[in-house]
């Protein structure tokens, strides 16, 4: 009975309710440098890219990683050479289990939440989600043996 309750609230429940963070953007034209700092200030592993106030794509720790240090490249290189373009997004009314279904698929850590004019509103989470199954379903999550279908021999505490 409870994962009919899990799957059910997955497909009715919306990104919205996850709390998405608030969005911290730079515009494309900004060097990495601007983007390490404020990633490094607000302790925050991704950014939102922006060109007039449109989502244009995404930085994260990765980013940096592969595409600027990894290469030996300079951070004074613009972020429209360096971003992740045209990420996978979601609009605050989708639901949780789309927006599981997307990071999933692309492997994604960070999900942007935009606006119907593809204005960021916010940024979604992994942590965000873990948050949302363990608050909603304890029992179920808490009640998880630590490897997949291995139970201790004998019962564990006082």
């Amino acid at each position: 009975m409870f994962p009919m309750e899990l799957s059910r609230n997955l497909r009715v429940d919306s990104v919205s309710r996850l709390n998405p963070r608030p969005p911290r953007f730079l515009d494309v034209g900004e060097p990495v440098s601007v983007a390490v700092e404020l990633m490094r200030r607000e302790n925050i592993g991704c950014l939102l890219v922006t060109r007039l106030g449109r989502l244009e794509g995404l930085f994260t720790e990765r980013d940096l990683l592969a595409r600027i240090l990894g290469r030996g490249r300079s951070l004074e290189t613009p972020m429209a050479d360096c971003m992740t373009p045209d990420p996978s997004v979601v609009h605050p009314r989708d639901s949780v289990r789309s927006a599981i279904r997307k990071m999933e698929a692309g492997s994604y850590r960070h999900l942007p939440v935009v606006d119907d004019s593809d204005r960021p509103v916010g940024i979604l989470s992994v942590k965000q989600v873990v948050h949302y199954l363990v608050e909603h379903f304890p029992g179920l999550v808490y009640n998880q043996p630590p490897l997949a279908n291995h139970y201790p021999d004998k019962a564990e505490g006082a």
